[in-house]
């Protein structure tokens, strides 16, 4: 008997623990969860998946503050949200292998069941759609653990920045462990409170701490404040707006035509009527072969179509014309200004002040940026005119195949870097082994026709420009007429960037440096050294240094040499950033003539001044007139000739030079 109560008390027990779980799942179904309520409070808008009007929901869903919320936004980015027919619930949606679907329940997370689909229906956003949801997630991945995630959340916000975006991106910034990551909030944040703050204060105080930045996102945000737009305005201007200027019909800004026309765009005057309307409302009242009284073999002049469209005028028929003195009134009844988009003037103020201020440093970092451009071309110049003017100097040779000793160089390195793939030790190697090749080169030249030529310039050019001529076909023999690659050491890859306005490539400096090493090299040379001794010795006096013994033959031999062997070098330097090809030193011994030429032959000073002031005088014309490099070259030539008119010797004149004429 007692065994039997208990038994029964038992199924007792299990009967009500049954119905309670049935009563509680009918109230999750009566009942929805938070997350599932408010999808249910945006079900029709989020079927209808249009554009226009879905922007409500999802903000609803992420400014709920719910967990699930960015769950929710994720399955509906990628279409993984699910309608249960039967109900109206929505579900994350899982494909199995049957092509039924497992559906999960956001708020719980649990598995619902598996259904098939012909009782599910698929929320499937459009491009539009998903683009506005990938923006409401942002917010969720500023925080994310993933710091891939966070970068793609930044970026995010700068290809799309929106004021609702601005309170998320704040509270991120101080739990943010990565300390770039945090920089570039700090600056998003920064652009994101002048542009769409709603505290003044705080716009005006981050204006004015930016004023100093020269970013170009700094500019883009600043210059939408100082936007501003031409507005007419019949009798007085309506308080609250933000006025910046007010403009005369007539002036430079505001044509008497484009003024009319906004007085007639903001219904404050009749439209004109035009030749061609004129035209169309007189085709459109033709009756009995007339028009406004008068034939229509008659309106082949304006002033019998004028007539007639009078008479149509007369008849209310067509709208009245409107006459210059009639316009003129008009413009003279009204007020035209020029609006700022914002309406804030403390906004406005700031910006412009911000802006004047960046303008003037833009100014500045653009005349450094011109300056280091121009020191590097100087550069350049100067270590291709540096063996040029110690052969023309010393010798008087006008040497035609200079530019060649440059591609000799530059083949060199290419060669060696074939030979030794590691870029550093090669360009290393290449330097002395071009100025060896280059040397004997030059030294051969020497020998073998220039030694023949002395005092003879318009045999020597002619020679050495059929030199150059068998030299450049020599190395299209050799190499090809296809540019080959000279490669950098990857140290000297990028620029040095001091900010957005002022920047220059490592190679350029790698080769200002190499400029100034061999200045000093040179320098060494011609005065510590014998044969700099007897260099200058030739140079200033040829017949009395042969008097003491000193050999013009030999030094011009071995001056010859190293002029061609610093060529050489050069074109190592010129190949890291030129294309190496046959014609390379073609486009170079024009400059190197001209950097002899204007800063004194056989002077090194001179070479550096003349180098110097072509090298700044060409970027100067590049400057004024960009678009037409060509015409930097003209007028260097031509500045060239008029300076020379007034300094023949060049800018520091050999002294005794004249002695060995």
């Amino acid at each position: 008997m007692r065994i039997s109560l208990l038994a029964g008390l038992m199924v007792l027990l299990t009967s009500l623990a049954a119905l309670a779980q049935q009563a509680s799942a009918q109230m999750a179904l009566d009942e929805p969860a938070p997350m599932q309520s408010l999808l249910q409070e945006q079900s029709a808008v989020i079927l209808k998946s249009s554009r226009k009007t879905i922007a409500p929901a999802i903000a609803a869903i992420a400014g709920s503050e719910l967990p699930q919320a960015q769950a929710v936004l994720q399955a509906w980015q990628v279409k993984a949200l699910w309608m249960r027919k039967s109900d109206g619930l929505f579900f994350r949606g899982e494909k199995l292998e049957s092509k039924s679907y497992r559906l999960f329940d956001f708020d719980s997370g649990e598995v619902i069941g598996e259904f098939p689909k012909s009782d599910l229906k698929q929320i499937k956003p459009n491009s539009g759609i998903r683009a506005m949801i990938a923006t409401a997630l942002v917010q969720f991945q500023l925080s994310d653990p993933d710091p891939v995630r966070r970068q793609e959340a930044l970026l995010a916000i700068e290809r799309a920045p929106a004021a609702a975006l601005l309170a998320p991106l704040r509270a991120s910034i101080e739990t943010e462990p990565d300390a770039g990551i945090k920089a570039r909030k700090t600056r998003i944040a920064q652009l994101l409170t002048i542009a769409h703050d709603a505290d003044e204060a705080r716009r005006v105080e981050t204006i004015n701490a930016m004023s100093g930045d020269l970013g170009l996102d700094v500019r883009a945000t600043l210059n939408p404040l100082v936007a501003t737009q031409l507005q007419a305005f019949g009798g007085a201007v309506p308080e609250g707006l933000n006025i910046a200027r007010a403009v005369m019909p007539g002036d430079d800004a505001l044509s008497r035509d484009a003024a009319y026309g906004l007085l007639v765009g903001a219904k404050l005057a009749p439209p004109l009527v035009s030749k061609d309307e004129i035209r169309t409302t007189l085709a459109a009242h033709i009756d009995g072969g007339k028009v406004g009284g008068v034939p229509i073999a008659q309106l082949n002049t304006d002033e019998a179509r004028a007539r007639a469209y009078a008479a149509l005028v007369a008849a209310e028929m067509a709208p009245a014309q409107i006459t210059e003195a009639e316009v003129t009134q008009s413009l003279n009844d009204h007020i035209f200004a020029e609006v700022y988009h914002e309406p804030s003037q403390a906004i406005t103020t700031a910006a412009e002040a911000a802006l004047t201020s960046i303008d003037t440093q833009v100014v500045i970092g653009q005349t450094v940026d011109l300056t280091l451009d121009a020191l590097s071309l100087a550069s350049i110049y100067f270590l291709a005119a540096i063996g040029l003017a110690i052969t023309f100097g010393v010798m008087g040779v006008i040497n035609m195949a200079h530019g060649e000793f440059i591609m000799m160089g530059a083949y060199t390195g290419y060669v060696v870097q074939q030979v030794i793939p590691n870029h550093t030790v090669s360009l290393l190697l290449a330097v002395p082994l071009a100025f060896a090749v280059t040397f004997a080169a030059g030294v051969a030249m020497e020998r073998l026709v220039i030694r023949w030529l002395y005092n003879r310039p318009l045999e020597t050019l002619l020679a050495t420009f059929g030199i150059s001529i068998a030299l450049q076909q020599l190395a299209k023999n050799i190499f090809g007429t296809q540019a080959r690659p000279l490669t950098a050491p990857g140290w000297l890859d990028g620029a040095w960037i001091i900010n957005d306005v002022v920047s220059i490539s490592y190679i350029r400096i790698a080769i200002f440096m190499l400029a100034l090493i061999f200045l000093g090299v040179f320098l060494f040379i011609m005065r510590r050294t014998r044969l700099g001794l007897e260099t200058r010795a030739v140079t200033q006096n040829r017949a009395m240094a042969g008097s003491m013994g000193i050999n013009p033959e030999r030094v011009n031999m071995l001056t010859f040499g190293l002029g061609s062997g610093i060529a050489g070098i050069a074109g190592v330097a010129i190949g890291l950033f030129a294309k190496v090809t046959s014609e390379l030193g073609s486009d170079y011994i024009v400059q190197s003539f001209m950097t002899v030429v204007v800063g004194g032959v056989g002077n090194i000073w001179g070479t550096l001044a003349g180098a110097t002031m072509i090298g700044f005088f060409q970027k100067g014309v590049e400057w004024l007139n960009p678009s037409n490099t060509l015409a930097a070259q003209t007028y260097m030539i031509l500045f060239i000739i008029v300076f020379i008119q007034f300094r023949p010797r060049g800018i520091i004149a050999l002294k005794g030079r004249a002695a060995g004429d």
